[in-house]
Protein backbone atom coordinates (compact mmCIF):
# COMPACT_ATOMS: atom_id res chain seq x y z
CA UNK A 1 0.00 0.00 0.00
CA UNK A 2 1.13 3.34 -0.24
CA UNK A 3 1.68 6.46 1.95
CA UNK A 4 -2.01 7.56 1.33
CA UNK A 5 -3.90 4.61 2.13
CA UNK A 6 -2.25 3.85 5.37
CA UNK A 7 -3.51 5.11 9.03
CA UNK A 8 -2.39 8.05 10.54
CA UNK A 9 -0.46 7.34 14.27
CA UNK A 10 1.34 4.58 12.82
CA UNK A 11 4.63 3.62 12.04
CA UNK A 12 5.49 1.83 8.40
CA UNK A 13 8.64 0.81 7.02
CA UNK A 14 9.36 1.97 3.43
CA UNK A 15 9.41 -1.01 1.43
CA UNK A 16 9.90 0.62 -2.43
CA UNK A 17 9.84 4.23 -4.06
CA UNK A 18 7.78 3.71 -7.06
CA UNK A 19 8.56 6.83 -9.08
CA UNK A 20 10.68 7.15 -12.16
CA UNK A 21 11.19 10.66 -11.66
CA UNK A 22 15.14 11.57 -10.42
CA UNK A 23 14.29 14.53 -8.93
CA UNK A 24 11.62 12.90 -6.47
CA UNK A 25 13.53 10.41 -5.55
CA UNK A 26 16.44 12.17 -5.37
CA UNK A 27 14.44 14.80 -2.57
CA UNK A 28 12.70 11.95 -0.88
CA UNK A 29 16.84 10.28 -0.32
CA UNK A 30 17.60 13.83 1.14
CA UNK A 31 14.60 13.95 3.31
CA UNK A 32 15.72 10.62 4.79
CA UNK A 33 13.14 8.34 2.62
CA UNK A 34 14.16 5.65 1.30
CA UNK A 35 13.95 1.29 1.42
CA UNK A 36 14.25 0.39 4.70
CA UNK A 37 13.75 3.38 6.62
CA UNK A 38 10.47 3.78 9.31
CA UNK A 39 8.21 6.52 8.34
CA UNK A 40 5.03 7.44 10.58
CA UNK A 41 2.33 9.01 9.39
CA UNK A 42 0.66 11.65 11.70
CA UNK A 43 -1.92 13.19 9.48
CA UNK A 44 -3.41 13.08 6.45
CA UNK A 45 -5.25 16.01 4.66
CA UNK A 46 -7.20 16.59 1.55
CA UNK A 47 -3.95 18.27 -0.66
CA UNK A 48 -1.09 16.70 1.70
CA UNK A 49 -0.12 14.21 5.15
CA UNK A 50 2.71 14.81 7.73
CA UNK A 51 4.93 12.75 8.33
CA UNK A 52 8.06 12.07 10.58
CA UNK A 53 11.32 10.98 9.10
CA UNK A 54 14.20 10.33 11.22
CA UNK A 55 14.36 13.20 13.57
CA UNK A 56 12.13 15.79 11.42
CA UNK A 57 8.63 16.40 10.40
CA UNK A 58 7.71 16.97 6.97
CA UNK A 59 4.15 17.87 4.61
CA UNK A 60 4.51 15.89 1.87
CA UNK A 61 2.00 16.57 -1.28
CA UNK A 62 0.17 13.53 -2.45
CA UNK A 63 2.07 13.17 -5.19
CA UNK A 64 5.07 12.26 -3.38
CA UNK A 65 3.16 10.06 -0.71
CA UNK A 66 1.72 8.15 -3.20
CA UNK A 67 4.76 7.41 -4.36
CA UNK A 68 5.97 5.98 -0.61
CA UNK A 69 5.57 1.96 -1.08
CA UNK A 70 4.84 1.14 3.04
Amino acid sequence: MNLLEAEPNNTYTVQEINTEDEDMNAFLFRLGCYTGEPITLISKKKKNCIVAIKDGRYSLDNLLAEAIIV
